[in-house]
């Protein structure tokens, strides 16, 4: 198979990442739970992770790293957390929904909610977003890297301006972390979300979120923490304060993992390489007939990831062609992302998403490429 779905997870995984979970599993006890030897191997594992991931963002205070199963779980820990009725929320329309549903719960419930809307490239008009604030404006929520047209937004900007208007940034970085560099001190963030599973090349079930320190939310779960067993309230304390119940300790010591391919090889080579393959593609198909690219092409810093239609046939039936008569994986449809494809003109439509990973190559390029020409010129041919 020649897989090209890595926006939705990366298939090939670090050797180092799979030794990893696999020895945690033989291994590991409970971090937390009682001072046995597999129980404090844990909580190493655990500590050790928070500490690279802390540094991986530019946190100052590991304890301000939290983990949780994904960016979705992350992102829900903030936004019901911080966003309260009465408050006004910035976002767009470029977001998955795993922020959209979680802010529209929160609209339900009394807060005010203002999209700022993409050009016809899908780029964020960032302009409207200092446009948008008011009085009881509480915070901007905005994703990093679209995960349908690859544009990457400018979060240091908008950081700043977040800053500037004392309003609190929650960045969605699922699409960006592992691949593009953040720095939360210097780009404002309050709280970053990121997922394992993506560009950060670690297991699924595994993402966190970094929380400026000072900054109290409520959490999402209430439960067992293996500290302050009888208050009946959950413990304050970061990271205990997010974290109920036991934490994926064997999925932890993969990301670990995973972090350290990613510092090893480093992070600049990686997205190069993927920024190479992504360009080799856009490349080769934007001349074909019938073939129509969405997104920002020719931007120098994007996610590595190409959504097309060919003709006016449905995304899902191509997709289907590529994965039964070529072997190549993609991902059809709406991709969780209702208010870009409404900006895009792709409702009915969809769109079919290429995206591409370090461990791709050229020759898979090449042959997706191939693929996308053969089938372009069969539907010409039906048509």
């Amino acid at each position: 198979m020649i897989y090209l779905d890595n926006a939705a997870t990366s298939r090939r995984k670090p050797q180092e990442v799979i030794d990893a979970v696999v020895f945690a599993m033989t291994s590991l006890g409970n971090a937390g739970r009682g001072t046995t030897e597999a129980a404090l191997d844990a909580a190493r594992t655990i500590y050790g992770a928070r500490d690279k991931i802390a540094g991986f963002f530019g946190v100052k205070n590991p304890k301000q790293v939290v983990f949780t199963s994904n960016s979705t779980e992350s992102l829900n820990i903030a936004i019901h957390g911080l966003i309260k009725p009465g408050d006004h929320v910035i976002s767009s329309v470029m977001e998955h929904n795993s922020v959209l549903r979680p802010l529209y719960e929160r609209e339900e419930a009394g807060a005010e909610l203002t999209l700022t809307e993409c050009d016809e490239k899908g780029r964020l008009l960032t302009d409207d977003i200092e446009k948008n604030i008011r009085d009881n404006t509480r915070a901007i929520v905005l994703t990093h890297g679209s995960n349908l047209t690859g544009n990457v937004n400018d979060i240091e900007r908008v950081g700043r301006i977040a800053k500037a208007h004392g309003l609190l940034f929650i960045v969605d970085a699922s699409q960006t972390a592992g691949v593009i560099p953040i720095d939360v001190e210097k780009m404002n963030i309050d709280v970053l979300c990121f997922t394992g599973h993506k560009s950060l090349l670690g297991p699924q079930g595994t993402g966190g979120m970094c929380v400026r320190e000072g900054l109290e939310m409520e959490p999402l779960k209430r439960g067992g923490s293996g500290v302050d067993t009888y208050n009946h309230r959950h413990p304050s304390e970061m990271p205990t304060a997010l974290e109920a119940g036991t934490l994926n300790g064997h999925g932890i010591a993969g990301l670990s993992a995973a972090i350290d391919f990613i510092e090893k090889t480093g992070i600049d080579e990686i997205r190069e390489k993927e920024q190479s393959l992504m360009k080799r593609f856009v490349e080769g198909v934007r001349d074909i007939s019938g073939v129509k690219l969405y997104g920002d092409l020719d931007a120098e810093v994007r996610c590595p990831v190409v959504a097309l239609n060919i003709g006016n046939a449905d995304s899902s039936e191509i997709s289907d062609i590529l994965s039964m008569d070529y072997d190549i994986a993609t991902r059809p449809g709406a991709h969780c992302a209702p208010e870009m494809h409404k900006s895009l003109g792709t409702v009915e439509q969809g769109a079919v998403r290429f995206s591409m990973s370090y461990f791709n190559t050229g020759e898979e390029i090449d042959a997706a490429i191939c693929a996308v020409r053969e089938i372009s010129e069969e539907f010409s041919e039906e048509n």
